[in-house]
């Protein structure tokens, strides 16, 4: 029997710094202050590390855990480095094929639970709308609804199907807006049939698929609650995702430390008008006095009778429910981490994502024994600046540096750079027979689109490799060769060099509109 305190720790999902488990959290662990626990990639080192800090987690439970991590795959992956990594959504959409996506999710779902973690939030459904917004782009699965519900809906059985609860998010849909919510409140105006019709059709596909969990995001839809963010808007949670959709399973936040909440209410307050919505799980991923604070300002709501004791048994049941459903029985196992089979249906989603957009005759393949002059001009991600701090490489480059040695590289940052290296860029790109460009949201990015033009007017011949969002694609000219890898994992890199080498030509369509080369 679990004690009210107890009863609202299962209420809390909480993140926290470093490699090994602080001691504050295993206390709070140990006492059931905590349901769940989320990992990030500062949490994360080697496989035999996250086993370890996994099992101190479990080992330490008064009660059983949920341990959360977004492994999307693509541009949101928090296992990369020694990890199977996964192509994104794109990369997918573009292969369309449900069975792929099964097979993607359920590849993933076998090695987080060999590390003894038992809920992804994932999969991302939110469909494609403003190409400006920051946080979607490659994380969705594209623009049309009906493909978007089919892979989904896919990525959900096969997570569940790997033993790992799955997460349909951002509803009631994230990306008809230009606003990143980490940032800032993002408010979306409209009318609810265009809702239904669209944004809802795959968060209905995810229900009706059996998702264990549904993360709703902190966008405010004026239609359905001008004056509360979804998270905390019992019209979004009890009225369209309850009642009216019929979601029956675990409602969870987005980080309520994200700007779009903090800016506006304290910890306490926000997490108080999150249960009274209807949320089964809170979460804060940062800061240990925010958690705290939250937790205590639901045990008073509670004990004052402004929480009803009613309302937290039906939120702590529906956590239950889910942490039975996918309990972790054996102890972590890193061995299981990259196996053959897996990396082989990543390579072969990577491939099946891949598209060719334009291919200018004569320019490829590329080959070690090349007699032309070639070069690779390719900006940072922002997972790679430190990387590139340290004199180091990008992902791309370090690939081509294993299969094309004589390649000369030059790997710029995102943003500003040294005088030096753009006037060696600059040299690079006038002086190559094929210049290689590979960007990254230059979309999004005024200084990385200026540069990346000019880049390209200054080579004879060029190949345009968007290795993000396809949308680089239209706002640059010139290239007679354009390519889009739909995300930069460590796959889609590789199926990016494969296809430079001629091994492949890449044939997928986009599930997004894009001008060149009239494909949508």
């Amino acid at each position: 029997m679990l004690t009210l305190e107890q009863k609202i720790g299962q209420m809390l999902m909480v993140g926290f710094d470093g490699l090994e488990p602080p001691d504050y959290l295993l206390e709070w662990v140990a006492a059931g202050r905590v349901g769940g626990i989320i990992l990030f990639g500062r949490n994360v080192d080697t496989p035999a590390q996250v086993a370890a800090l996994v099992g101190a987690f479990h080992a330490a439970a008064a009660h059983p855990l949920l341990i959360a991590i977004d492994q999307e795959g693509g541009t949101v992956a928090r296992l990369r480095a020694g990890f199977t990594e996964s192509p994104g959504a794109l990369a997918l959409g573009v292969a369309d094929s449900e069975e792929l996506a099964e097979a993607v999710s359920a590849a993933m779902a076998a090695e987080l639970r060999a590390l003894g973690i038992n809920w992804n939030l994932a999969p991302v459904v939110d469909i494609t709308h403003n190409i400006d917004n920051p946080s979607v782009g490659t994380r969705s699965l594209g623009t049309d609804a009906a493909r978007v519900s089919r892979l989904a809906a896919a990525e959900v059985r096969g997570f569940q199907r790997g033993g790992v609860a799955a997460s349909a998010k951002h509803f009631p849909g994230l990306a008809n807006t230009p606003v990143d919510t980490h940032v800032a409140q993002a408010v979306i105006s409209g009318s609810l049939d265009y809702l239904w019709e669209r944004d809802l059709v795959p968060f209905r596909a995810a229900v009706e698929a059996g998702t264990a969990t549904v993360m709703v995001s902190h966008v405010t839809f004026e239609a359905l609650d001008a004056e509360h963010p979804a998270t905390l808007s019992p019209q979004v949670i009890q009225g369209l995702l309850r009642d009216e959709i019929g979601f029956s399973g675990l409602a969870c936040t987005d980080c309520m430390e994200m700007r779009a909440i903090s800016d506006h209410y304290t910890p306490g307050e926000s997490a108080v008008l999150a249960a009274l919505a209807g949320q089964d799980l809170i979460l804060f991923s940062h800061r240990p006095d925010r958690q705290a604070a939250a937790y205590d300002a639901l045990v008073a709501a509670a004990r004052s009778g402004r929480l009803p004791e009613a309302q937290i048994d039906a939120a702590v049941a529906r956590v239950q429910a889910v942490k039975e459903r996918f309990a972790i029985t054996a102890a972590p196992d890193p061995g299981q981490v990259r196996q053959p089979e897996r990396l082989a249906v990543m390579q072969d989603a990577a491939r099946r994502g891949m598209v060719t957009l334009r291919l200018q005759p004569g320019v490829l393949p590329l080959r070690p024994d090349d007699t032309r002059r070639v070069a690779l001009i390719e900006f940072a991600s922002i997972l790679e600046s430190g990387i590139l701090e340290s004199g180091g490489v990008t992902g791309l480059a370090s690939v081509v540096q294993e299969v094309l040695p004589d390649v000369e590289r030059v790997s710029l940052g995102g943003g500003e750079n040294p005088p030096d290296l753009l006037a060696r860029a600059r040299a690079l790109a006038a002086g190559a027979d094929v210049l290689v460009l590979a960007t990254r949201n230059a979309h999004l990015m005024p200084a990385q689109r200026a540069l990346a033009q000019a880049l390209i007017d200054l080579a004879p011949r060029t190949i345009l490799l968007c290795l993000r969002n396809p949308y680089d694609a239209d706002a640059l000219t010139g290239a007679g060769t354009v390519l889009c890898t739909c995300g930069d994992s460590t796959p889609s890199l590789q199926t990016a060099v494969d296809a430079l080498l001629g091994t492949f030509v890449p044939l997928g369509r986009l599930p997004v509109s894009v001008r060149t080369g009239g494909v949508a």
